[in-house]
């Protein structure tokens, strides 16, 4: 059965008190709301991921979201249901069996909940992970407790909530605008939803202070590794100089097998050395036709894909360009902004320069470009977390 998964981010975040929403504050250098899809995707049972936002931002969306296996954008409504029955809409001309709604605000998604959903949907139309209220409840007015509330049989609801697609929409489509949680609606029309154990590490960010919870939770699983590349192509008449992803003006370009862009190529081989996977070769062998004059931005967001697929994140990346000419300093912003693209990181993340040999060398000459890389990943200690 096929499953997709709505990523609502339509939200302002009032409550966060900052002036940017917080499903785009940087966590660990890469949006909330990219490891909120990351978190989707992690166990392999979502197929699409559809973010809900705000309208205006589709584009800023999809360029935080790019390199996963998103659809564009669609612009939500006033509300929290209206926002999600416009993403199952815009799913509905080909719509999957089963559907996760899932909060932006929500980094973490721990391991199991995306199974646990799936396997409940087999046997109801709804399922949501919940945890037993533990905490004493008071009923409280104007600072002064009214009254304690008996928490027996009282759970707190999280996300990702999983439906079968045609009993959501049905719900979404005769139901009401305010409703605040999907499975109410169900609950409502007299549909059963059933609970799967939810987990302490499923914060939603809500205050300043859940953020820095979701960034300790993260750091305390995570272990620096380093890899470096490097890589070096001849100079040649007709071809397009192409570096770091940015094409820039020049009577020569570089020879290879792709693009010949020796700047993500170093790159590429610095995060796959800290990930000891091996090098690009061994992922885009120059010996395969496939790869003739290929774009290597498809090779970066591989190697970005194979962070994700291990729960890590990078660090950070440092590449340097190694040629008397083209001058590199006017392109490095563009390039910086490039790979960040590519990566899913921020621009702060990256950093790009360069330098010459002093005229020394077959690059002193001109005869062609070298760059070298090195790159610090971030993964679980527990390489199958």
């Amino acid at each position: 059965m096929t499953m997709d998964a709505l990523l609502m981010a339509a939200g302002a975040g009032t409550r966060f008190g900052s002036a940017i929403p917080k499903q785009y504050l940087p966590l660990l250098g890469r949006p909330v709301l990219r490891h909120a899809a990351e978190a989707l995707l992690r166990e392999g049972l979502v197929r699409r991921i559809l973010p809900v936002v705000a309208a205006g931002e589709e584009a800023r969306v999809a360029a935080l979201l790019d390199g996963l296996p998103c659809l564009p954008p669609v612009a939500g409504g006033a509300t929290r249901a209206a926002s999600v029955r416009a993403g199952l809409e815009a799913l509905a001309v080909d719509p999957p069996d089963l559907i996760l709604v899932h909060d932006a605000a929500r980094a973490v998604i721990p391991s199991g909940t995306v199974g646990a959903l799936r396997t409940a949907l087999a046997a109801a139309p709804g399922a949501i992970p919940a945890q037993p209220v533990s905490d004493t409840l008071k009923r409280a007015e104007d600072g002064r407790v009214l009254a304690t509330v008996p928490r027996d049989g009282l759970f707190r609801a999280q996300t990702p909530q999983g439906f079968r697609f045609d009993a959501l929409i049905a719900a979404h489509r005769d139901g009401d605008d305010s409703a605040t949680d999907d499975a109410a609606l169900l609950e409502a029309a007299g549909l059963p939803v059933a609970l799967v154990p939810g987990d302490e590490a499923n914060i939603k960010i809500t205050w300043p202070e859940d953020l820095a919870r979701v960034e300790a939770h993260l750091a305390a699983r995570l272990i620096p590794r380093m890899g470096t590349g490097f890589d070096v192509h001849r100079l040649v008449p007709g071809r397009p100089l192409v570096l770091c992803g940015v094409t820039i003006p020049s009577p020569l370009g570089l020879s290879g097998h792709s693009d010949a862009d020796v700047g993500i190529h170093a790159l590429c081989d610095a995060i796959y050395g800290a990930l000891a996977e091996g090098d690009i070769g061994r992922w885009f062998p120059p010996s395969e036709a496939q790869w003739k004059d290929a774009d290597s931005a498809r090779f970066l967001r591989h190697a970005a894909g194979r962070i994700v697929g291990r729960g890590g994140m990078l660090a950070n990346a440092d590449v340097t360009i190694i040629c008397e000419r083209p001058k590199i300093a006017p392109h490095a912003a563009a390039m910086r902004a490039r790979l960040a693209a590519l990566l899913g990181v921020t621009e702060g993340t990256v950093s790009v320069k360069a330098t010459t040999t002093e005229r020394l060398g077959f690059a002193g000459r001109g005869e062609g470009i070298a760059a070298q890389a090195a790159a610090v990943v971030l993964t679980p200690i527990d390489p199958s977390a």
